[in-house]
């Protein structure tokens, strides 16, 4: 029978990805799914790409190196927002179609967003770990209302953490290189500054842009100095956003008075990096996004889009 093949590499589809056999099968679609503990590697990825019409992916490492070696690959279906661990231009020059799932993850993210800003500013992490210490800790925190969260990528996730924010009474700036929506300016009140006023004048920061050449690094130093030390930064975007060494220095110091990362530079965090040992940070696992509603609506476009990809390409090759 002539069919497709598609590699299933995503974690968080693999364990339900039964469910969608029969639409898959409909549509002249089989499937392998790998062993994967966070993603699959371009070594992984080298040795068995050739095999596939098609990619269910994570955050696998699908290099220049390993598209152009994949030669059958015609459709890439990333599960989720970022499209950083994809080689886009080498993808385009080779004719593989990428597709990702945008507003599926939104309001999940956002949720965790406001839960870290309200974790940090009242310091509830702080009391968790005295209580069960047998302390009576009462720390006087901040209140939300009236402070101000500046928002470093103003898309679908930035848009929801403006309307939860601006529903908790506060001041909502924002920066990105493309213009706000007008029914969010008029539901939110949100502010368009540039990205120097935004950390200068912000008592919380959340970090949801995308990882491109322009916003890589793009927390340093500098940005942190101008947060200053009754701030906290909030990341539940892309680690390598933020210059992690910089970061550490900043909470050790002082400059800031800390942050919630749910992303790393290095994935999973090791046990002995730096920020295990900081008090005033809140370390999270990349799993802003993984509510049971949000994982079923991403595994929906994902499998949309892998059959509808499939579908606008040339008859595939026959396999045994």
């Amino acid at each position: 029978m002539s069919q497709h093949r598609a590699l299933i590499s995503c974690p968080l589809i693999q364990d339900t990805i039964h469910e969608f056999d029969e639409t898959l099968a409909s549509h002249g679609i089989a499937y392998d799914v790998p062993d994967v503990d966070q993603q699959l590697s371009e070594a992984d990825l080298l040795a068995c790409i050739d095999e596939y019409d098609a990619v269910l992916a994570g955050d696998d490492e699908l290099t220049g190196r390993v598209l152009r070696a994949a030669d059958r690959l015609q459709v890439i279906a990333k599960w989720g927002v970022g499209t950083d661990n994809i080689d886009q231009e080498t993808a385009a020059d080779e004719g593989i179609a990428v597709y990702n799932t945008p507003g599926t993850l939104s309001d999940d993210v956002a949720d965790v967003v406001l839960g870290y800003t309200t974790m940090l500013t009242r310091r509830l992490h702080d009391v968790d770990d005295a209580v069960r210490a047998g302390e009576w800790y009462c720390p006087r925190g901040t209140s939300l209302r009236g402070a101000t969260l500046g928002i470093v990528g103003v898309g679908n996730i930035g848009s929801a953490v403006a309307r939860r924010a601006a529903a908790h009474r506060m001041e909502v700036l924002g920066y990105d290189v493309v213009p706000f929506d007008d029914e969010l300016v008029a539901d939110t009140g949100i502010s368009r500054v540039d990205r120097d006023e935004l950390f200068e004048r912000a008592d919380v920061v959340s970090i949801n842009c995308p990882l491109n050449s322009e916003t890589e690094q793009m927390v340093d130093r500098a940005a942190l100095q101008r947060l200053g030390p009754d701030g906290y930064l909030v990341n539940t975007s892309r680690g390598e956003i933020v210059d992690q060494s910089a970061l550490v220095a900043a909470v050790r110091d002082g400059t800031i008075a800390g942050a919630a990362l749910d992303v790393f530079e290095r994935e999973p965090l090791p046990s002995d990096d730096p920020l295990t040992e900081l008090d005033d940070v809140l370390l999270g696992s990349h799993n802003a996004q993984n509510t049971h509603e949000a994982v079923q609506r991403t595994n929906e476009r994902c499998i949309e889009n892998l059959v509808n990809g499939l579908a606008e390409t040339t008859t595939p090759a026959s396999t045994d």
